[in-house]
């Protein structure tokens, strides 16, 4: 099958490890003060803030679980694989400040798409002031996989944590719901329209969808807002929506030994997302809160907290932030509907 934006051209095989190595040494803007060393050596150098903790975080994009090439870009892979981690620091309470790639790439891999890669990674590091410091190149035997590591800071007492909600503290959410998981299955159902020859990415007409699509390709990692939660210490517990508010909720609940409860008529769900699963006959409030990918932000917050949050809002640029229910002091999970409290329904798992 012809891939989008598959063709003829150097492949890295032909490249060679080094070359390639430095092709992207070449692409990197000049490195902040506090990267001592950068690419080059063994290792790279940092000097760490003053005062502050080191946040670190990894995840790896593996092709075919994370990504599709049918209908995700080079640019739209490197954007992402940067955007899942730094949306873990934000998690934190924390600033995103380094990053480290890995490419882990299949012998027949076009250089103009390692190329493409680099240019989503970099547009989203010189948006989030990340600088990229160094990593390694090896050679797959099976799918492309992008592997990135993000060292942030965070300063002491202002770390945020999944397991520091207590009962009456209110449950709040950013942005909008379902959006990906939405986009994710238009993308999907508009491949296996495709003729196998198709040179170019399917995109929906309806504004709604292709919004949902966009959210799927390229998410928006909350930096900003969650350095805010932290800084302010507006938030008692926080985790981002890498698999579904519902898989987020329960990880919150049980890390703190409490319970919550969410009124679905609250929930802030995307209106593309919303029309895509009710034309499918599906229950539009269970699946926006099953799927993932939204790396929107769930937090809670005490009472006394309240005026901080309000604080957190006004720096917050316009992102939504929405109240969507309470934590309980029982084990109960989950969604409150005429006074009964529904079962969430499940996130995502690998396994």
């Amino acid at each position: 099958m012809s891939l989008p934006g598959s063709g003829d051209g150097p492949r890295v095989s032909d490249t060679g490890e080094r070359a390639l190595i430095e092709r992207i040494r070449r692409r990197l803007p000049p490195a902040p003060s506090a990267l001592l060393v950068g690419v080059g050596d063994d290792a790279a150098v940092a000097a760490p803030d003053r005062g502050a903790l080191q946040v670190l975080t990894t995840d790896a994009l593996v092709e075919g679980v994370h990504f599709d090439r049918r209908f995700s870009s080079p640019a739209d892979i490197g954007y992402k694989a940067l955007a899942v981690n730094i949306s873990d620091v934000a998690s934190m309470g924390g600033a995103a400040r380094f990053a480290l790639l890995s490419l882990i790439l299949p012998p027949d891999t076009l250089v103009a798409h390692v190329d493409g890669l680099l240019d989503g990674l970099m547009e989203l590091a010189s948006a989030s002031r990340v600088a990229l410091v160094g990593g390694n190149i090896t050679r797959s035997p099976g799918p492309l996989i992008v592997d990135v590591t993000v060292v942030g800071s965070v300063k002491p007492r202002k770390i945020l944590k999944r397991d520091g909600a207590k009962p009456g503290d209110a449950l709040y959410v950013t942005g909008q719901l379902g959006a990906a998981a939405a986009g994710l299955e238009w993308l999907r159902a508009a491949s296996r329209d495709e003729p196998a020859e198709a040179e170019r990415l399917a995109r929906p007409d309806d504004p709604g969808l292709a919004a949902c699509v966009e959210r799927h390709c390229r998410p928006e990692p909350r930096a900003r807002l969650g350095a805010l939660l932290g800084r302010n210490r507006a938030a008692s517990a926080c985790m981002d929506l890498s698999d579904g508010l519902a898989d987020a909720v329960s990880q919150i609940a049980c890390a703190s030994g409490a319970g919550a409860a969410i009124d679905p008529a609250l929930l802030p769900l995307h209106g593309g997302a919303r029309a895509w699963f009710a034309a499918a006959g599906r229950d539009p409030v269970g699946a926006c809160v099953a799927g993932g990918d939204d790396y929107e932000l769930l937090f809670t917050v005490p009472r006394r907290a309240r005026g901080r949050l309000r604080a957190v809002i006004r720096e917050a640029r316009g992102v939504p932030v929405t109240r969507i229910g309470e934590v309980t002091a029982g084990r109960s999970i989950g969604l409150l509907r005429d006074g009964t409290l529904e079962p969430l329904p499940a996130g995502f798992v690998h396994f």
